[in-house]
């Protein structure tokens, strides 16, 4: 079972245009809404993958309802905590260049109390079978260790977690070792303290600490350079699949999907390579944050080159 937890969701607004003209007038070519927040995008992908979730987190107001019915449209279990106000809107803007820009607004408020029904719903679900997905930012009300808590919770029911977080709640967690992380370039740059543009060999050190810290899986994206695997002892790099790019938006939420999806399946770590990096190129082609089709993706398998590094 794979549980994606949402704690701050969004209606993912994406609008089109030919170039930012910043304090200027801006006319938009066309517009993609979306039910958002990372870990339901994970959902949405394992559900086009053929797999099945339950979506979990907080919702509320008009927008909150919006997310809700269109994962019931798409059958995708969902077992969420209603709060007051209203779920965020983030508008992105992408130019014709290729250039994004994210305007996210910052969310809800939560209760310590609705924390605790949300910990204690996810204790419920948690066993030796689940995945536990944490992604992405908290609503204010919860705090910085709200992930690390999570982590130890479901642990002590034999339970992973594949965590995919940023900044202090990245760093917050790993102190309670999650089984899976998928960092990027630039989380790790930061986790590092760099001020610089790290080598691949420089972010291949860093998670190879992780790993040896206890840490089962490391996927680091590197963007339009591929991504980087570790896991145990086996070290892959992997170059980017070409395909006609129409936005990153989301690619980093089809990564993870893939890997979860892969590890409920119990695949092979050849086969969850080859399948994320298909799952990710697949979702630049898409508008908004809309999943790859399953045919495409499984086009984009056979072209996948997996290089071993650190030897």
């Amino acid at each position: 079972m794979i549980v994606t937890v949402t704690m701050n969701p969004a209606i993912d607004k994406t609008v089109e245009i030919d170039m930012l003209q910043q304090g200027g007038l801006n006319r938009i070519k066309r517009v993609e809404y979306d039910a958002g927040g990372k870990g339901i995008n994970v959902s949405k992908t394992i559900c086009e993958l053929g797999g099945s979730t339950v979506a979990t987190g907080f919702l509320g107001g008009s927008n909150g309802h919006t997310i809700a019915n269109v994962l019931k449209e798409k059958n995708i279990e969902s077992d969420f905590i209603w709060v007051t106000g209203e779920t965020r809107t983030n508008t992105k803007v992408f130019e014709k260049n290729g250039a994004l820009t994210e305007l996210n607004e910052p969310g809800l408020t939560v209760s310590e109390a609705q924390v605790e029904a949300l910990l204690e719903k996810l204790e419920g679900y948690a066993g030796e079978e689940t995945l536990f997905v944490l992604s992405g930012s908290i609503p204010a009300g919860a705090d910085k260790d709200i992930y690390a808590n999570i982590i130890r919770l479901v642990h002590s029911k034999g339970a992973k977690v594949f965590l995919d977080a940023d900044g202090e709640l990245f760093r917050r967690a790993l102190k309670a070792r999650p089984d899976i992380i998928k960092p990027n370039r630039a989380e790790l740059e930061e986790y590092a303290k760099l001020d610089y543009r790290a080598s691949e060999e420089e972010l291949l050190k860093i998670a190879e600490k992780f790993a040896e810290g206890g840490i089962g899986a490391v996927a680091v994206s590197l963007g339009q350079a591929g991504a980087m695997f570790v896991a145990g002892n086996t070290k892959v790099r992997c170059p980017a699949l070409s395909v006609k790019a129409h936005s990153t938006v989301g690619a980093g939420d089809a990564m993870v999907a893939a890997i979860s999806y892969a590890w409920d399946k119990k695949l092979s770590l050849e086969e969850m390579i080859r399948l994320s990096m298909a799952v990710s190129a697949g979702a630049v082609t898409t508008i908004g944050t809309k999943p790859p089709a399953r045919e495409l993706v499984e086009v984009l398998k056979d072209q996948v080159i997996m290089e071993r590094i650190g030897e």
